[in-house]
């Protein structure tokens, strides 16, 4: 037994089943050899992209290992651990290094000095007896307290040691510790969520990690409290439900705006209240801010919190509860009826005003029509949607309602593009039962196309819907004089000739009316294993919901 192979039995011991790779490193033969699958993809980065999929819709109860090359591998990989980083994902990535003797030779990159800064854990093996202590500390920290991707470096050399198999014996399989928060912190929770004129509940991804989707629903109903979705979070709670109101990410419906204006509490629930480009900003002047996490470091972090809860969600919630019905019976607070009735009706309003988009028949077609059709084209209870970065995720953040948990993943504290693809293939990699479905525009494919490939040989039947307006959405107004006299915003590309010619299924949809024909077609060749790509000819819809009301 060697370093390479001890890894793969410690992986296996802990219910790794796949390995996204690329292109070489000594542990894709020995996972082999233990029956864990490599998945060989096209470029290092999607095999992060895969694994971050795979992690999200299990809740990260079950995750990937990833490995790469030494050196090059583990620089083209360094973007994906980043995104896994900001978006919080448990990922297991194990690069090669470069032999000890070659340590501290410049320019070799050592992936322990350079992704400190990207990850939750970083650490290297020095020496081969270490590997089982070492991977214990690993699971440790992907299974407790913040998520986010670890990395262990293991040099060339050590990968091809002959180890004792006696270490196996004494490596012990970690388990999952979700401290809950203590009596005085439940029942402050609830002092203030009670108190409240007016509350509104931001639901963050801790809900979906924790699996307190149940919890925060009952939570919600108990108290009529209104519940928003973080862009993360969304799926945590039902978008059709009588309290929801939808996701809070750049583009937003209405009834996000409408409550955060009218809330004097703000309830952040397994969030950590980040503040970016890409999240709903939250008012500040006359809330209260009350935040529930795991992680201290979340705590006050962007926003000035007023009651800061530290614990799991799940465990926490399920206590908050009892003490709601305690406080104020099984019934829950019956004078808060009418609230329901409020979000309906703003719910109503904000679709009557952008239903022309949703059902229009302009041509080039609208791509709020394909958003449109493919919601209801699908049985959402078994459907997993992701978007890329840019208009594709502003178009469907708002509109494609969720509802049930782990349907939809959305990503983008940083947004690289072309990530919605391997997360496409990773979500399907995890339930190849469901129907996987992602948006990208002209520049994303343009990122990751090749990785098709990848779905086609890997069997992994993804439907890609592909809103092509042959532009970069919006890049004319920031770059006008540019996008005049050299017209920098322009993408070309035929990707449904593309996907044919990697091995899937292509079509491409240039009339409205064919839209939700095509989408069936698409999905059938999905069904049967093999990638699937349309190629909508759409406008460049620069409308999305968004602004805030005035006074905020």
């Amino acid at each position: 037994m060697n370093g390479a192979d001890l890894i793969a039995h410690i992986l296996r011991k802990e219910g790794i089943e796949h390995l996204p790779a690329f292109p070489h490193a000594d542990i894709i033969d020995s996972a082999a050899k233990v029956g864990i699958r490599p998945l060989i993809v096209r470029q290092e980065r999607q095999a992060l992209h895969m694994a971050d999929g795979y992690a999200r819709v299990n809740g990260g109860r079950r995750i990937c290992a990833t490995t790469v090359q030494h050196g090059p591998g583990s620089e083209n990989a360094f973007g994906a651990v980043a995104q896994c980083f900001a978006d919080n994902v448990p990922v297991l990535h194990i690069p090669g290094g470069y032999a000890r003797a070659e340590l501290g030779v410049s320019p070799n990159f050592m992936a322990v000095r350079h992704m400190q800064g990207i990850t939750k854990w970083c650490e290297f093996v020095y020496r081969a007896d270490r590997i089982p202590q070492l991977m214990q500390s690993a699971f440790a920290q992907l299974r407790n307290g913040r998520p986010g991707p670890v990395v262990l470096e293991v040099p060339d050399d050590i990968f091809g040691e002959e180890v004792d198999p006696a270490l196996l014996d004494a490596y012990r399989v970690t388990r999952r510790s979700a401290p809950v928060a203590n009596a005085d912190d439940v029942c402050g929770l609830v002092d203030r969520l009670l108190a409240a004129r007016a509350p509104v509940i931001v639901a963050g991804q801790g809900i979906l990690y924790s699996g307190a989707c149940e919890e925060l629903r009952e939570l919600a109903e108990l108290t009529r409290t209104p519940v928003m979705s973080t862009q993360n979070a969304k799926s945590c709670f039902p978008e059709d439900h009588a309290l929801a109101l939808g996701c809070a990410g750049n583009s937003r419906p209405d009834p996000v705006n409408h409550f955060l204006e009218k809330a004097d509490l703000i309830v952040g629930l397994g969030t950590s209240f980040t503040h970016s480009a890409y999240i709903t900003p939250f008012p500040i002047k006359g809330k209260t801010f009350v935040q529930l996490t795991n992680w201290d470091g979340d705590l006050s972090k962007d926003y000035p919190v007023d009651f800061g809860v530290i614990g799991d969600a799940k465990g926490t919630l399920a206590l908050v509860n009892e003490e709601v019905r305690e406080r104020v019976g099984a019934e829950g607070r019956t004078e808060r009826d009418g609230v329901a009735g409020e979000v309906a009706e703003r719910r109503e309003a904000f679709m009557r005003e952008w239903m022309p988009l949703m059902i229009s028949d302009e041509e080039p077609i609208n791509p709020y029509r394909v958003i449109w059709d493919l919601m209801h084209s699908v049985d959402r209870t078994n459907t997993v949607v992701t978007h890329d970065a840019g208009s594709p995720r502003d178009q469907c953040t708002a509109f494609y309602q969720a509802i049930v948990p782990y349907s939809y993943v959305g990503w983008g504290k940083t947004t690289q593009l072309g990530t919605g693809l391997g997360v496409a293939q990773g979500a399907k990699l995890a339930r190849p039962d469901a129907t996987v479905v992602n948006f990208m525009g002209d520049a994303s494919i343009g990122m990751v196309g090749m990785e098709l490939e990848t779905a086609a040989r890997c069997e992994l039947g993804t439907l890609t819907l592909v809103l092509k307006n042959s532009v970069m959405g919006g890049y004319s107004d920031y770059h006008p004089v540019a996008s005049e006299k050299y017209r920098i915003e322009a993408l070309s590309g035929d990707y449904a000739d593309l996907a044919k010619a990697l091995g899937g299924y292509g079509e491409r949809v240039e009339k409205a009316a064919e839209v939700k024909p095509a989408i069936a077609r698409g999905l059938a060749h999905a069904a049967e294993g093999r990638p699937a790509l349309l190629e909508f000819i759409t406008s460049e819809e620069g409308r999305i919901p968004r602004n805030l009301p005035a006074g905020l």
